[in-house]
C-alpha cells in the first residue's frame, strides 16, 4: 500500500461571508504528481497557504507528510519546501532576454 503523503478532510476557509475553499477532500500518495487547475477566485492559493501553515483554515483538517497543519505546523514546515514558481519564471525569462536578445524573437 502506497504510503499518503497529503490527506486533506472537509478543508473549507472563509473570509467573512466568502467562502474561498469548500470541503475540500483529497489524498496524494507518496511518488505521485498532483496539481491544483482552476480559474481565477477558485481557492487555489488559499489552499495551497492553508496546507503549508501560512493560513489557518476554517474548518476541516488536513495533514503533510503527516503532520497535521493545525496542530503540528512546525513539523510540517520543517517537512515540506515551498517555491513560488511564477515569478522565478518571470525573472529568469526576463534575464534570459537581456542576455540572450536573439533568444528573445
Amino acid at each position: 500500500m502506497a504510503e499518503v503523503v497529503l490527506e486533506i478532510k472537509k478543508l473549507t476557509r472563509r473570509f467573512g461571508t466568502f467562502t474561498a475553499v469548500s470541503g475540500l477532500t483529497l489524498s496524494v500518495n507518496a511518488g505521485e504528481v498532483y496539481g491544483l487547475l482552476g480559474s481565477n477566485g477558485a481557492g487555489k492559493t488559499t489552499t495551497i497557504k492553508m496546507l503549508i501553515t501560512l493560513l489557518r483554515p476554517t474548518s476541516g483538517e488536513a495533514r503533510v507528510a503527516g503532520f497535521s497543519i493545525t496542530n503540528q505546523a512546525n513539523s510540517v514546515r520543517r517537512a515540506i519546501g515551498y517555491a513560488v514558481i511564477f515569478l522565478a519564471t518571470s525573472i529568469l525569462v526576463f534575464i534570459g532576454a537581456r542576455l540572450y536578445p536573439r533568444l528573445a524573437t
